[in-house]
């Protein structure tokens, strides 16, 4: 039986000899990911001056246009290369933002150093239950009310569980990230889910 990870590895083949419906059918099942990777990477007044699905869709054309560059391991570098490619697409908006003249670096503080997942889920191996905003990221629903917890944790909480629950970082990576050894990083996420999942429930 073909794994949803065999299932991309035979898509990216197919791309990066032009098949145009491989590339359409990448773009289908990661679009909506990427979408929610950028929307839970913006603040709300960054939201309110860029349009996420033009990101999206940048970021998407950049990526079906290199895969030549690409060498698929396996399912979760495929996502942080995404990840990577998203990052950047933002990056590069604000300064168009900036180059308008529309000064916003006073306005938000856009989380730094982060990176991503996907698949059609994003990844939870822990069981939790169904309320839970991890349960909610890996089904999907209810991502608008997650995306409003999210704005309320302060900014190290909202780092952590992005780059654990989004982009699927080990807390040895996240702790290297963070200037932090792994157990840190654990605990740092450990509370933030917490946080997170309060707020969630009473939204």
């Amino acid at each position: 039986m073909c794994t949803f990870s065999q299932k991309t590895r035979h898509l990216i083949v197919l791309a990066k000899e032009g098949d145009p419906s491989a590339l359409n059918q990448l773009y289908s099942v990661y679009a909506e990911k990427i979408r929610w990777m950028v929307r839970f990477r913006m603040g709300k007044e960054i939201r309110s001056q860029l349009e996420s699905m033009d990101i999206v869709q940048d970021a998407l054309i950049y990526v079906l246009n290199r895969l030549d560059n690409f060498t698929f391991t396996n399912e979760g570098e495929f996502v942080r290369w995404l990840s990577k490619i998203v990052e950047n697409e933002l990056r590069c908006s604000l300064r168009k933002l900036h180059a308008d003249k529309r000064d916003i670096r006073k306005e938000v503080r856009l989380d730094k150093d982060k990176r991503t997942t996907e698949g059609g889920h994003l990844g939870f191996n822990e069981p939790i239950q169904n309320t839970t905003p991890s349960m909610v990221l890996s089904r999907k629903e209810d991502l608008v009310k997650l995306e409003k917890a999210m704005n309320r944790l302060k900014p190290e909480y909202r780092e952590a569980i992005v780059l654990t629950k989004i982009d699927g970082l080990s807390y040895q990576e996240i702790g290297q990230k963070i200037g932090k050894s792994s157990d840190a990083a654990r605990m740092l996420t450990t509370r933030a889910m917490a946080e997170l999942t309060i707020i969630f429930r009473k939204l």
